[in-house]
């Protein structure tokens, strides 16, 4: 006989989840008939970053890894969304003005949706490749190794200026991301992570980062669950890379680069890292502090004065609440809301 009590447990999660859904694209649909376009601009800009730090959340959260080159693949999915898209009459600017039509050549602007999934699937096939040998590396290795990653795709950025054309940047991008977009894309992101961590593959990740050792011993390979978080996480940090492209309308190589790739692994530790609501409370936090205090920062010329309030968030959360604000303790040991 089937457990009636389960059943209806599923029914109103989902229909709370549904509900939920419902409320936020209703609240975005009042905002974007009674806020200015700066506001729009930065409620759309959470919605980027969600995606970005839920994705960062799959692979440092909930695998245990420490990666640092989230930007990189932020980047990766910036430029290919970007190329694809732009505009025939500006191709001449670029070396993709020489490539087939079927890789955006002079005759060729993809749409959008098929260019911002090529930048993901883009970030996703250089995470396999790169992840084989270096997610076999732990711990500050495995962090300096991600980190030099980033680096060397800035760099690849800075100086193929026949495809990127370097610090310069790329100006005029078509800006197709608009709140919807933004929020789709981080609902769909919030909803995969949640299926990937409540599923098998989740319950070896989560066995990974408590103790791999044991893990192994228990016939899980590491290396398996580690390449898949950071190829799905890759893939939606090139979304929310093509998706930043087109909602700035501008990039440039220095935009995907430390800043940015601390910005979000401190917006996934305060909010709480293996949660699936930590990141969206970090993200939600840090970007209105930014914005709110950038006026602030700018009348009294202290610049950088939103870089140290970050870092001094970072240091009394990791020193009084580490679990972050959106998880609790039980006892010594730490239970994450939401799973």
């Amino acid at each position: 006989m089937p457990d009636i009590k389960a059943i209806f447990s599923k029914v109103d999660k989902r229909l709370l989840a549904g509900a939920l859904i419902g409320l936020l694209f209703l609240c975005l649909w009042a905002a974007k008939a009674g806020l200015s376009k700066y506001v729009i601009f930065i409620i759309s800009l959470i919605g980027v970053y969600i995606v970005a730090a839920e994705s960062l959340n799959l692979t440092n959260g909930y695998t245990g890894l420490f990666s640092l080159g989230h930007a990189g693949f932020m980047a990766i999915g910036a430029y290919t969304s970007t190329l694809l898209t732009f505009p025939v009459k500006g191709r001449d600017l670029f070396v993709i003005a020489k490539l087939p039509v079927f890789l955006g050549g002079p005759e060729a602007a993809w749409p959008f949706l098929p260019a911002l999934i090529m930048g993901g699937i883009f970030a996703a096939v250089v995470a396999a490749i790169v992840g084989l040998p270096v997610l076999r590396l732990r711990g500050h290795y495995l962090s300096v190794a991600s980190l030099g990653l980033m680096v060397l795709i800035t760099a690849l950025a800075m100086n193929l200026r026949d495809l990127t054309r370097g610090s310069i940047g790329i100006n005029s991008i078509p800006t197709y991301t608009n709140v919807w977009w933004a929020y789709i894309a981080a609902v769909i992101t919030v909803y995969v992570v949640w299926r990937i961590v409540n599923s098998s593959f989740g319950r070896a990740m989560k066995a990974i980062r408590e103790d791999e050792t044991a893990a192994r011993v228990q016939g899980i390979n590491p290396l398996k669950y580690k390449l898949l978080a950071f190829t799905v996480g890759a893939f939606f940090a090139g979304i929310a890379g093509g998706l930043y492209a087109h909602l700035s309308g501008a990039i440039r190589p220095y935009a995907f680069s430390f800043n940015l790739t601390f910005q979000i692994v401190i917006m996934v530790v305060i909010g709480g890292q293996g949660t699936i609501a930590g990141p969206v409370v970090g993200v939600v936090i840090l970007t209105i502090l930014r914005y709110v205090l950038k006026p602030l920062e700018e009348a009294l010329g202290i610049y950088g004065l939103v870089e140290l309030i970050y870092a001094l968030l970072l240091i009394v959360t990791m020193l009084r609440k580490p679990e972050g604000l959106a998880g609790k303790r039980v006892g010594d040991r730490k239970v994450a809301l939401l799973r």
